[in-house]
């Protein structure tokens, strides 16, 4: 394979002609940080260009396929904002958009190619095939399919049926070299012997991966395929296929194609299914807002500029180019992403970060009674939250003291807070407060007077203080929080210190 690293835009592109370019997710288990960031490049291409986006389900694989997880899947991309100008609850012309819904179409496409020569029966047995590949290996020659019944006779075919045996359906490979240009890669090109001829459908009649997709990519007339580099490989064989459906009359024209670069994991492995990070419903429950996310994943192979990493998605969507997506695999850093969504968090006007923070306010979440909320409070704290929250699930920690009866007990920040002489000045601290104007700024003077009676600096007196009220060493700010807790249950918490002190 060689590369001579030339990307071009399509023809049509360039004469002003909207793309159309599909999302094609199966729907198997969890949507994957990958897919979704194979979505987004898709999505913000077509509205750069003020193209189409197709939406279409593959899900021909009874066994793994399910409708949870098709409803999971429109879930998630309603949650991400994506939306489709065609596919499932939009509908259009190219309908249905569900694969399992389009085997008729595959079955007469098939028999088409069989008829005019571009497919053929193979009838080779798995343990056929494992023998002749070992036999190429050792020989130190391409292990892919030989081409055993590419060309055989009649008598032949009728031997094979008369055994019992079942076929499959191969496409026939042209014994020449493949070249196209990648939009992403540039100019590649794959030699005959590293592209055998591959099967299409199944001998129990069901269609491949490797006919319905191209298949519908034609029928669609999709003109943009934007995917990962992981089905790089498969690009000639279904180049070689678009030939073949445009001589049949099934296609108009063959799509660009552009392979965008690896997602990676931990140890510079290709981030799988199985990572913990790679999951996007693990993001939508420890709230991380949309835009944040999607603004991070946008980072994994472009760039909006050098020095740049906080944008909106209108703004990538101004700035998206798809030949600025670079080909080197790109690494998934969870606390960058976590400072991405963060930035968004502070960019929202407070009332839709206090509506956003909904979820986290009750059951499960909240280890409060639902009585025990006061909206007042917590809009009033609110403001203070959001300048300190990474993802929205942190807002129950850092409020759960204005809730909770007592504050949770925390023995590490009880041990390091609570030193020799602190029950000393929370008496100091507790006397101050009594008579202080119920304000932050009275309350910070008042904790601030009581340290200097005890050569201490605000910060070293205060801490007792916190973990007395809130339970923590770290949370909102100290007088702030104070005042929305109120006078008669700050002091009653800073008794109830105290107490445990002189026990």
């Amino acid at each position: 394979m060689a590369n001579t690293n030339s990307p071009k835009l399509s023809a049509s592109l360039e004469q002003g002609v909207p793309p159309r370019v599909r999302f094609c997710p199966s729907p198997t288990g969890n949507p994957h940080v990958g897919l979704v960031r194979t979505a987004l490049f898709n999505w913000a291409f077509a509205r750069h260009h003020g193209g189409t986006l197709v939406f279409r389900i593959e899900d021909t694989d009874a066994a793994r396929d399910s409708e949870e997880s098709y409803d999971q899947l429109l879930d998630s991309m309603r949650w991400l904002g994506f939306d489709w100008d065609e596919g499932p609850e939009v509908g259009g012309p190219h309908a249905p958009y569900r694969q399992s819904q389009r085997m008729d179409i595959y079955k007469d496409v098939a028999e088409k190619l069989l008829a005019g020569g571009y497919a053929y029966h193979c009838y080779c047995t798995t343990e056929e095939l494992d023998a002749r590949r070992d036999a190429a290996r050792a020989a130190g020659k391409p292990s892919g399919y030989d081409g055993h019944c590419r060309d055989l006779t009649a008598e032949q075919t009728a031997a094979y049926e008369a055994e019992g045996r079942t076929s499959i359906v191969r496409f026939r490979m042209p014994d020449e070299a493949l070249t196209f240009t990648d939009l992403v890669r540039g100019e590649l090109t794959f030699q005959p012997e590293n592209v055998p001829d591959y099967g299409i459908v199944r001998a129990n009649g069901a269609p491949l991966y490797t006919l319905v997709n191209p298949v519908d990519d034609a029928l669609m007339e999709i003109t943009h395929v934007l995917r990962g580099e992981d089905l790089l490989s498969s690009t000639p064989r279904q180049i070689a296929l678009y030939k073949a459906l445009i001589e049949l009359g099934i296609a108009k024209e063959t799509p660009v194609f552009g392979h965008l670069p690896y997602v990676m994991g931990e140890g510079n492995k290709k981030l799988s299914k199985r990572d913990p990070q790679a999951s996007l419903n693990l993001y939508r429950e420890r709230g991380f807002l949309s835009q944040g996310l999607l603004n991070y994943l946008s980072l994994l192979g472009w760039s909006i500029a050098e020095d740049r990493d906080i944008f909106s998605i209108e703004e990538m969507v101004a700035a998206f180019d798809i030949k600025d997506v670079n080909a080197n695999p790109a690494r998934f850093d969870l606390k960058k992403c976590e400072h991405i969504n963060a930035e968004h968090i502070r960019m929202l006007d407070v009332k839709t970060f206090t509506e956003s923070c909904g979820p986290w306010l009750k059951a499960p979440f909240a280890p409060w009674a639902p009585e025990a909320f006061d909206a007042a409070r917590f809009e009033a704290i609110a403001p203070y939250a959001q300048t300190r929250v990474t993802v929205l699930s942190d807002i129950t920690a850092n409020v759960d003291f204005l809730f909770l009866d007592e504050p949770v007990e925390d023995e590490a920040s009880w041990a390091k807070a609570m030193k020799e002489g602190s029950d000393a000045l929370l008496v100091t601290a507790r006397a101050k407060l009594v008579d202080a104007a119920w304000n932050a700024e009275a309350l910070k003077n008042a904790v601030l007077a009581a340290g200097e009676e005890h050569g201490l600096k605000l910060g070293k007196a205060q801490a007792p203080v916190r973990v007395a009220v809130t339970g923590r060493t770290i949370g909102l700010p100290l007088f702030e929080s104070l005042e929305i807790l109120g006078r008669e249950k700050t002091l009653a918490r800073i008794d109830a210190a105290l107490a445990k002190l002189a026990a």
